[in-house]
């Protein structure tokens, strides 16, 4: 079965790693006019040039809420416009990318990861894997001057985008709150907002760092998993249930020594106030 035939019926959404691995000095320069979504390109250029001229003045750290060890990714933010660039699959590199795998797919499962994987971001709005782009230091939850809070200043945009892909079909979300609120999917499609508890001792916590690492592992699953594509809640459930008793290993970043964690169970709750059911992956 073709990526495409796949994938139709679903869509990933990713938030953006924090950290990105810049890409080989050889690379293709950026082309805004190269990425998916052209009907993006205007509002993309508007936050670029936003992002270049705030990261070059004093007080850029402030503005884009880091501190002083990452003043060398902002003064990189100047020269975006004629970075190298690269695949989004290669340049975002933390934790749930780590453990999603996009660039260790086959040519069948990139080109379903192509269509079904939204990375949802600050910058550009919206890319695909595949789609070139340089690294960069941008939040979602950032506000610049001239643009505005970079979620409501990306709502409208991303609708006229997403809004007709997920018509009727599994939006997949895996995105923190900060880049949920840049976009919502219609109410015609199936969301299903997807979270990570951890249980010992009887006990269940919400966990935040090996929560990105276990919907990397629940993304590639469903990138590389044979059989019909789920295409509701209850179907993914049932697919995320193939997980159960499968090993995550340990989290990026995971101290040495620490016990590898597993999925212990995939429990669906109800509609979320937010209008999307939640799936739970219990992990040990």
């Amino acid at each position: 079965m073709r990526g495409g035939a796949y994938s139709r019926g679903v869509l990933v959404l990713l938030p953006p790693s924090e950290g990105k691995t810049a890409p080989p000095a050889t690379g293709p320069t950026l082309d805004l006019h190269a990425l998916s979504s052209p009907a993006l390109t205007e509002a993309r250029e508007r936050v670029l040039d936003a992002l270049v001229q705030v990261s070059g003045r004093p007080g850029a750290l402030e503005v884009l809420g880091v501190g002083p060890g990452l003043a060398a990714e902002v003064a990189r933010n100047v020269h975006l416009r004629t970075a190298p660039t690269a695949p989004a699959r290669r340049v975002y590199t933390g934790v749930l990318y780590a453990a999603a795998g996009l660039d260790r797919l086959t040519p069948t499962q990139r080109e379903r990861a192509a269509s079904t994987v939204r990375i949802v971001s600050g910058l550009w709005g919206a890319v695909t894997p595949d789609d070139p782009i340089p690294a960069y230091r941008l939040s979602m939850g950032t506000t610049l001057t001239g643009v505005g809070g970079l979620a409501a200043a990306w709502r409208d945009h991303l609708g006229s985008v997403l809004d007709p892909r997920a018509e009727g079909d599994l939006v997949v979300d895996c995105r923190s709150a900060t880049y949920a609120a840049a976009w919502r999917p219609p109410s015609s499609a199936h969301r299903v907002a997807v979270q990570v508890l951890r249980e010992q001792a009887g006990t269940r916590t919400v966990v935040s760092h090996h929560a990105k690492h276990t919907r990397g592992v629940l993304t590639r699953h469903l990138l590389t998993r044979r059989g019909k594509a789920p295409h509701d809640a209850d179907t993914l459930a049932a697919a995320a249930a193939e997980l159960i008793g499968t090993s995550l290993g340990t989290a990026g970043g995971a101290g040495p020594g620490t016990a590898a964690s597993s999925v212990l169970a995939v429990e669906l709750g109800p509609t979320s106030r937010t209008a999307a059911r939640v799936l739970s992956l219990v992990v040990s």
